[in-house]
């Protein structure tokens, strides 16, 4: 016999820290009535490992998810912001749910690698990739009649405002009245939605710049809706943040240093440079401010360490022990694993000559790049023709013909703010909300999320 349980909005604020939620009254309202904890993260401190810990309860040796991405060796290839489940290894959140109430419902709208997770109602962005090559924004959904209710009432995914140089509030409103049309037409048991307005601004400007607080201010005021609607069916909404955003002012290009000790190598094309992982004895796929490095002979392993130790910006170099104490020791993971200083994070950056760089290097491209670029954030504030070009490319794919968005830069010191470093106090880490008082304790770590959620379900 199924159990009764405590239906739950799990909202995801990406980058939520406790200074921001000084700016944020709604959010604010609800710790106060309810309860609130700092939040431990993981390393790296990065939304698919923070996510799959969320959503398992273990570290990534046991889940796998060592990044937003690594190099796949048995194919040769870096892949980052890959979508299938079943790259997440671990007894799931849902999972553990019905075995106590196998009718337990739940809805993943926009949480990470929603693709064939076992979950009743799923919403993820999913470009359409046209045969000409056009890439067109939608979204995936289950049920599939999900895809034109939402589409009917809300638009098209707003792709382009959800990542790329106009990421902005429309994508979250998107996600939130996505979230509010699921709790209305299918009230899941669980609900878990990812809004990632912060993300944005804090990386342009940094976590202290106005902007960036007027950003957590839209966010609060555009959730409030939403925080209404779980109030009125009696949800117990829990808020929390899988990292926090610190200021950055030196990025550090570490596969060029590889390169430069001919320990990286590249092949061309049509005078471009593309990273020849396979015949590299040493690589680096970045990922903010960690960065896994793979080493290909064990004899370069002690060179490729020392050489990395003494890169400005350089803060460790994990090796297998290293790796072992962060929870971090996966096959997946690099040979090493840097974390950056404070001020630093890691580029992808792997040519020499800007005149040599392939042509995704200025695209909003987050696929076919071995590496995370937040420069896609921005246009090029070199190009006084930016806006023209872009302007002129929006025609063409107007008109149906193929284009290329070549507007992002390719000097990355614009970017003000990064994360993945383990927080170094509370008020610039992650943070856990919950509308029932007494709910947390003085502290919950990533690994008891979930438990955590069970708890509140009524369910552990």
């Amino acid at each position: 016999m199924n159990r009764p349980v405590t239906p739950l909005l799990v909202l995801d604020v990406v980058g939520l820290t406790p200074r921001l939620l000084a700016h944020m009254p709604h959010l604010r309202a609800l710790a106060d009535q309810g309860s609130s904890a700092p939040l431990g993260t993981v390393l790296p401190a990065v939304t698919c490992a923070a996510q799959s810990t969320f959503l398992t309860g273990a570290l990534p040796r046991e889940h796998g998810i060592v990044g937003n991405g690594w190099y796949f060796r048995e194919l040769g290839d870096v892949l980052l912001w890959r979508q299938h489940n079943g790259l997440v290894a671990g007894d799931k959140l849902w999972d553990a749910a019905r075995r106590v109430a196998p009718d337990y419902t739940v809805a993943n709208i926009c949480w990470w690698y929603a693709m064939g997770a076992d979950t009743d109602i799923t919403v993820t962005p999913r470009p359409v990739y046209y045969a000409d090559g056009r890439k067109e924004p939608d979204c995936y959904t289950r049920p599939p009649a999900l895809h034109d209710e939402l589409t009917a009432e809300l638009g098209t995914f707003p792709l382009f405002h959800f990542w790329g140089p106009g990421a902005d509030l429309v994508s979250s409103r998107w996600i939130i009245d996505a979230t509010r049309h699921v709790l209305r037409t299918r009230r899941p048991d669980l609900a878990l939605s990812y809004l990632p307005h912060l993300d944005y601004d804090l990386q342009r400007y940094g976590p202290d710049d106005p902007r960036s607080l007027r950003a957590a201010a839209d966010l609060d005021a555009a959730v409030a809706p939403l925080l209404d609607d779980a109030r009125a069916e009696g949800r117990t909404v829990v808020v929390l943040s899988e990292y926090g955003i610190t200021p950055v002012s030196r990025p550090v290009d570490v596969n060029r240093v590889l390169r430069r000790a001919g320990l990286l190598e590249v092949h061309t094309q049509d005078g471009m440079e593309y990273l020849d992982p396979m015949a590299s004895r040493a690589f680096a796929v970045a990922d903010h401010q960690t960065a896994h490095v793979y080493v290909r002979r064990g004899e370069d392993l002690e060179r490729v360490r020392t050489l990395l130790a003494e890169v400005p910006g350089v803060a460790e170099v994990l090796d297998d022990e290293g790796k072992k104490a962060h929870g971090l020791d996966h096959p997946r993971a690099g040979e090493l694993v840097l974390v950056a200083e404070p001020d630093s994070w890691f580029t992808y950056y792997y040519w020499l000559d800007d005149a040599r760089a392939p042509d995704f290097a200025q695209l909003v491209e987050i696929h076919r790049k071995p590496g995370y670029d937040p420069a896609e954030l921005f246009m090029d504030p070199l190009d006084p023709y930016v806006k023209v070009r872009a302007a002129g490319a929006l025609g063409r794919k107007k008109l149906g013909m193929r284009y290329r968005m070549a507007v992002v830069p390719l000097d990355p010191s614009p970017v003000r703010g990064s994360h993945g470093r383990l927080p170094g106090c509370d008020e610039d880490g992650p943070l856990l909300l919950c509308s029932a008082p007494h709910a947390l304790g003085e502290r919950v770590e990533a690994t008891e999320v979930k438990n955590l959620l069970l708890g509140l379900a009524g369910l552990a």
